[in-house]
């Protein structure tokens, strides 16, 4: 069993920067696949970022490409988000998740059937 904890989130204004933290706890693996989705009031929850776990291949979704990246550090079986350039719409509970594929692809990293386990999500409020 994983055990994800997503830290971070809080109230920022427009053009502010944050950073998001999944720190996995249990049974993690080196091959495992990470990713951020995020979810803003009365709309389905979509998907951000991924990263493959072992050779570090990331995935974004078009409209935080160029403003949000995604890193993984090994050592510390953590995940973060960096959030640049912030803007109200991306107003969300943001969540992280973890597949066992090794590398999803472009294509799969956004399905969130691929995904085993996710973190229970961390609010971000970007204000005008």
């Amino acid at each position: 069993q994983v055990q994800l904890v997503e830290s971070g989130g809080g109230l920022v204004q427009a053009g502010d920067s944050r950073r998001l933290s999944c720190a996995a706890n249990g049974r993690t693996h080196s091959s495992y696949t990470m990713g951020w989705f995020r979810q803003a009031p009365g709309k389905e929850r979509e998907f951000v970022a991924a990263i493959s776990w072992s050779r570090g291949s990331t995935y974004y979704a078009g409209s935080v490409k160029g403003r949000f990246t995604i890193s993984r550090d090994n050592a510390k079986n953590t995940v973060y988000l960096q959030m640049e350039s912030l803007k109200p719409e991306d107003t969300a509970v943001y969540y992280c998740a973890a597949s066992t594929y090794s590398d999803l692809g472009s294509f799969y990293a956004a399905a969130q059937k691929k995904y085993n386990y996710w973190g229970q999500g961390t609010q971000v409020t970007v204000s005008t």
